[in-house]
């Protein structure tokens, strides 16, 4: 337990930013998984517009510092592969 004020305070405002951050990363995860349902029920029209609503949702969690510039890009490089793979 924290005795000093500072350090106090700096226990909830992680709590604060630990809340915020799951927000982001959930949604991202959440999208991505979206993504490949759709690659995997081979509905490519579907999988295009759930892969613009997870790059938008990878920017937003970068943007935002949940994760780095390179995990993101890694990530929305790959969905793409996929995307544009597909028949």
């Amino acid at each position: 337990m924290p005795n000093l004020k500072n350090a106090k305070k700096k226990v909830n405002v992680n709590i604060k930013k630990e809340k915020v951050n799951n927000k982001y990363s959930a949604s991202m995860k959440t999208s991505i998984k979206n993504v490949e349902k759709a690659i995997a029920n081979k509905d490519k029209k579907l999988a295009e517009e759930k892969l613009k609503v997870a790059i938008k949702t990878i920017d937003m969690a970068t943007k935002n510092g949940v994760t780095s510039k390179n995990t993101s890009a890694r990530n929305k490089s790959r969905l793409t592969k996929k995307v544009n793979s597909m028949e």
